[in-house]
């Protein structure tokens, strides 16, 4: 079913925090090509792919009370936080986007009289580093060894006790390295596809990388978003789901592909940096998706040469829209409404929905 309101009365619309951000954008995609009504939220506009209202929040700058009305001003199905920071910032600016800013929409929702499901994207990074040859599944030890791993951690850890507590209805996706348009320029595919795209024409462009030892699981950030949506519908409030591709990628090829995606000549120069952590420190990664498979009824539909044609592609210059401008973005949140159709807390839970299907056709990669 699609459409703005769904036979129980409840608005097929999604609120995604983090909306302009590297993933947030993907998840907005996914909600309006299932023809929902999605709700962007972040401090800037920025830039995103697809339709959309937005909305200007700084949601650890205002606290929970902006928030709160707006959900129940807004009455969405389900809240999506794909907010977060990994590139380019400061460690108190990671743990306030992490896990300060999770503190904040958990309080948010309890204050809310309206009960959407909340979906946290959080990151397998939380997990212990594993040994080649092994899997990350929901039961891997949580040790992290970096500070966005221990920030996201926490995140999660507050989600997933709220959850338990009854405060909140939630399910927590730990989403791999998501790769596609819109992949942080501070990363290292991000770097190597700015490389490529500075490179003067008919030339062999010389691509400067830290020494590619390792590999890791990389998931199509479309696919990642497809499995948001599914968790946002199905009834899977309570869980925690891992989000992969099922398989270690050497970096390496992710770069050579990438650089196949661009269509130029390139040489590939292996610079260490100094500093640079240990060649043991979490150079293996790949996730098991069996539960994901299970109750999302997901696979993966994308090639890692899609993902790399994707990510090429949107570096571009003017390759992606500006959203559209929400029509309260100019006046205050509106006060929570009082209507008899508005549903409070304790009202009817959402195991009577029906979209999307409580099955979807796997299909094969491009």
């Amino acid at each position: 079913m699609s459409g703005a309101q769904a036979p129980d009365g409840m608005h097929r619309r999604v609120i995604v925090l983090g909306a302009t951000g590297a993933f947030g954008r993907h998840v907005c995609a996914a909600v309006g090509a299932a023809g929902e009504d999605v709700l962007r939220v972040a401090r800037r506009p920025g830039t995103a792919t697809g339709a959309g209202r937005f909305f200007p929040m700084d949601l650890v700058g205002e606290g929970p009370d902006g928030l709160a009305r707006l959900i129940d001003a807004e009455r969405p199905y389900a809240v999506v936080n794909a907010a977060g920071a990994v590139w380019l910032c400061s460690p108190e600016a990671m743990r306030q986007a992490n896990h300060a800013l999770v503190d904040t929409v958990l309080a948010a929702m309890a204050a809310a009289s309206w009960r959407p499901r909340l979906v946290h994207v959080g990151s397998v990074h939380e997990y212990a580093p594993q040994p080649p040859g092994t899997s990350l599944d929901e039961r891997t030890p949580t040790r992290p060894t970096t500070l966005y791993g221990r920030t996201k951690l926490q995140g999660t850890e507050a989600v997933l006790t709220a959850s338990a507590a009854g405060q909140v209805e939630a399910v927590v996706l730990r989403v791999s390295n998501a790769i596609g348009a819109g992949t942080s320029p501070g990363s290292l595919l991000g770097r190597v596809a700015a490389q490529l795209r500075a490179a003067e024409a008919d030339r062999e462009a010389v691509v400067r990388v830290s020494p590619l030892r390792a590999s890791r699981d990389f998931v199509d950030a479309r696919d990642a978003a497809d499995a948001v949506l599914a968790a946002a519908a199905l009834p899977v409030g309570g869980e925690l789901i891992n989000i992969g591709r099922g398989e270690a990628v050497p970096v390496r090829t992710m770069v050579e592909r990438l650089i196949t995606a661009s269509g130029q000549r390139a040489r590939i120069v292996e610079e260490a940096e100094p500093g640079a952590r240990p060649a043991t420190d979490q150079d293996w990664m790949r996730v098991e998706t069996s539960r994901a498979r299970r109750l999302l009824h997901w696979t993966v539909r994308h090639s890692i040469d899609s993902s790399a044609r994707d990510l090429w592609e949107a570096t571009a210059p003017g390759a992606e829209p500006s959203p559209q401008d929400h029509p309260a973005a100019t006046v205050p949140v509106p006060p929570r409404p009082e209507t008899a159709d508005h549903r409070p807390r304790g009202g009817s839970t959402r195991t009577t929905r029906t979209w999307p299907p409580q099955t979807r056709p796997v299909q094969q990669p491009e």
